[in-house]
């Protein structure tokens, strides 16, 4: 009858046994250690903030010191800058991704474009700040809500390509081979079945872009800065969360320092809203 290996007077099974021990236990415990601070800024975000949400929040503009005020003049301009970055930077990440992915198979381009993107990508977003004040807000003359929206677009480029070039690599390429085979040109072979197949991790993406350009603050401070009032002109400084919340957070006042949780709270909530909706995108 022969023996079988996995019992404890076996050497080999027995130091791979507590080797594989030590690693879960330790796996287990990294994973503990970064969800107790997880837990932890987001109990404290809601436990200071929460109290601050209220209909005034969304109805008034932030206030001057010791008077009652909201975030509406904050909410909308990172809405609309957020929302014209998103506009500018997806169209230009598709189809960057889309030629890496499916004309990009030969030649030096798309692996120094990759490197590239990869380097931006993990840039940090003050760069992309005094970039854009280098181009276009010295040589303007003034800060704009059109040069934020530049910044946050060029945020949102390389997250939109390093997805789309992933998600389209994923499509079978029998997909693509049936498509020529039916005389369909490359093009259209694209369009209607290679990003039919990607659209859900495409998607997938931009959303990820929009979580991560929600909470920057640096790329602001350089182009849009700031406005206390409710401003509709985007060739002017433009109000948004990020920047209201970094001024509020380390003013005296008690009254803006709980607008500045409250901030912190609404941007939270939408980035955690954003990944779930995400998440569940990518699963299906």
């Amino acid at each position: 009858m022969a023996v079988s290996v996995l019992n404890m007077q076996n050497g080999i099974y027995r130091r791979r046994r507590v080797v594989n021990r030590i690693m879960l236990t330790v796996s287990l415990g990294t994973l503990a250690f970064g969800l107790f601070w997880l837990f932890w800024i987001i109990l404290t975000l809601l436990v200071k903030g929460a109290p601050a949400l209220s209909l005034t929040l969304f109805t008034e503009i932030t206030p001057p010191p010791g008077q009652a005020g909201g975030l509406i003049n904050a909410i909308f301009g990172s809405v609309v800058m957020a929302g014209v970055g998103t506009l500018i930077g997806t169209p230009v990440g598709i189809l960057a991704g889309t030629y890496l992915a499916e004309y990009g198979h030969r030649g030096w381009l798309a692996p120094a474009t990759r490197f590239l993107n990869d380097v931006l990508l993990s840039a940090p977003s003050i760069i992309i700040g005094l970039f854009i004040y280098a181009v276009y807000v010295a040589q303007v003359g003034h800060y704009s809500g059109w040069a934020g929206a530049l910044a946050l677009s060029i945020l949102v480029i390389p997250v939109v390509v390093r997805t789309t070039d992933n998600m389209l690599l994923l499509v079978p390429n029998s997909l693509r081979e049936a498509a020529a085979a039916l005389g369909c040109p490359k093009w259209r072979m694209i369009t209607l079945v290679c990003y039919r197949a990607a659209k859900t991790g495409i998607i997938t993406g931009v959303l990820l872009a929009i979580a991560r350009i929600s909470g920057e603050t640096a790329p602001l401070l350089f182009t849009a800065l700031s406005n206390q009032f409710m401003s509709f002109n985007m060739n002017a400084p433009m109000a948004n969360l990020p920047v209201v919340i970094y001024q509020y957070a380390a003013s005296p006042f008690k009254d803006w320092n709980n607008l500045a949780w409250a901030g912190a709270t609404l941007i939270t909530l939408l980035v955690l809203g954003i990944n779930i909706i995400a998440r569940n995108m990518f699963r299906k």
